[in-house]
């Protein structure tokens, strides 16, 4: 059980790191980011409110999932699934229709990678822990 509580409690941070990414991308100055980044700025900047809402889903979805899984809740795993479609949606905006590759080259898909592998395993984990009894 110690073993659940730890990666648990990893997937809590992780979700509240997410929460704090899609608060400083919102708030940011894009005029001062576009001195630094020019292709995050305009990808900010452009980014529809579709593509800014499975953004939000993800994250606070994901957030939820994970205060569920450490009450033990059977539910979830739903909520890291929201999360993860949310996830696909977002990233398939970033890349498919602004580019992103194009843009910042190859490098610039390690980090959504990451992302995406961790809400796979996040909703692999919570069914799984469902599965054996753990979750309720």
């Amino acid at each position: 059980m110690r073993r659940f509580w730890i990666i648990a409690s990893g997937i809590l941070v992780w979700n509240l790191l997410g929460d704090a990414a899609y608060f400083m991308q919102a708030s940011t100055d894009l005029d001062e980011l576009a001195r630094t980044d020019p292709v995050a700025a305009q990808a900010l900047m452009q980014m529809p409110a579709w593509a800014w809402g499975a953004y939000a889903i993800a994250v606070w979805s994901g957030t939820l999932g994970a205060l569920l899984l450490l009450m033990r809740r059977g539910s979830a795993w739903a909520f890291f699934a929201l999360s993860l479609a949310g996830v696909i949606v977002q990233f398939g905006w970033s890349f498919l229709d602004f580019g992103m590759l194009g843009a910042k080259g190859p490098a610039s898909a390690i980090f959504p990678l990451m992302i995406l592998a961790i809400a796979i395993a996040s909703v692999t984990y919570a069914r799984r822990k469902r599965a054996d009894g753990t979750l309720h």
